[in-house]
C-alpha cells in the first residue's frame, strides 16, 4: 500500500465500508469527507489504478454502471495499514509520557 496516493487509500476505505458501491456512491462518500467536489477525471482513473493493482475488483451492474469490491489482498493491505497507523496513533491518543 506504500505505493498508493492518500486519495487511493481513501478510495479503499470508502469501498470497504459499502456493499458493492458504484462510482457515484464512492464519489459521494469522499465528497462528504473532503468537503469538496470530487471530479470524475480524478475519481475514475484512481479507481482503475487500484483495480489494476489487484486491491479492488470491478464488476458491471449494467452497461453504464460499475460496482467495486475490495479483494482479499485489498483487505490485507487495509489491515496492515491500520496496524501500522495504530502504533503511532495509540501513543498519541494516550497522551504525553
Amino acid at each position: 500500500m506504500y505505493d498508493l496516493t492518500a486519495f487511493q487509500r481513501d478510495l479503499l476505505y470508502a469501498i470497504a465500508d459499502q456493499d458493492e458501491p458504484h462510482g457515484l456512491a464512492i464519489k459521494d462518500e469522499l465528497e462528504k469527507y473532503y468537503e469538496k467536489e470530487i471530479h470524475h477525471g480524478r475519481l475514475y482513473p484512481n479507481l482503475d489504478e487500484i483495480v489494476n493493482k489487484g486491491l479492488v475488483e470491478k464488476g458491471e451492474l449494467d452497461r453504464r454502471t460499475n460496482y467495486y469490491t475490495i479483494t482479499a489482498r485489498g483487505h490485507r493491505e487495509l489491515e496492515a495499514r491500520r496496524k501500522w497507523e495504530d502504533q503511532y496513533v495509540s501513543g498519541f491518543l494516550s497522551g504525553p509520557k
